[in-house]
């Protein structure tokens, strides 16, 4: 759960100061560090994406201008969503055919035998794309329009991502074929 940061806090942690942008840091680092765990293969990319994300923030928070409530918490995950995207892009992650049926990376399995596995399992057996649209959309609740601006993708790409992963998780916790 977040911890709330009144106006004044804010307002200090955009004039550098340290106390202030540590509150700052505190109330987000499970938010952000979540989310980068999610779309980063590793704890370890993730503690870096968290670190990364914070010095972004302590570097720009001076020019965020948001006013709604909220709109912090909104900045700060689309700066470690980023972060994250661009571990994922630097430690060549990308799967050579995120469309392929999955079999390379499941293994070839008995189609008689009912695969069953809890839904963390399920969600890292998904490529690192589908499983960042997944998690964005489903989860952080970004739209197709912000996942395809993110991933410097485009819109359809978002929502194909979506739909196949879903399928394949429907498929994988025993639902549908896949």
């Amino acid at each position: 759960m977040l911890a709330a940061l009144d106006d004044l806090a804010i307002q200090r942690a955009k004039t550098g100061d340290l106390e202030a942008l540590e509150q700052v840091y505190r109330a987000y680092e499970g938010v952000v560090y979540t989310l980068a765990r999610r779309i980063c293969r590793t704890a370890e990319d993730a503690e870096d994406v968290l670190q990364e994300t914070f010095l972004e923030v302590c570097r720009s928070i001076g020019r965020f201008r948001g006013t709604e409530p909220g709109s912090l918490t909104a900045w700060i995950k689309r700066v470690a969503a980023s972060k994250a995207l661009m571990r994922v892009r630097r430690e060549k992650y990308r799967e050579a055919d995120d469309l392929s049926d999955g079999d390379e990376v499941l293994g070839r399995r008995d189609p008689d035998v009912a695969l069953q596995l809890d839904l963390e399992e399920a969600l890292g057996r998904l490529s690192d794309r589908s499983r960042t649209v997944v998690w964005l959309h489903d989860v952080e609740g970004y739209t197709h329009e912000d996942i395809a601006e993110l991933m410097g993708m485009t819109v359809s790409f978002s929502k194909s991502q979506l739909a196949r992963a879903h399928s394949r998780l429907r498929g994988w916790l025993g639902r549908e074929p896949v």
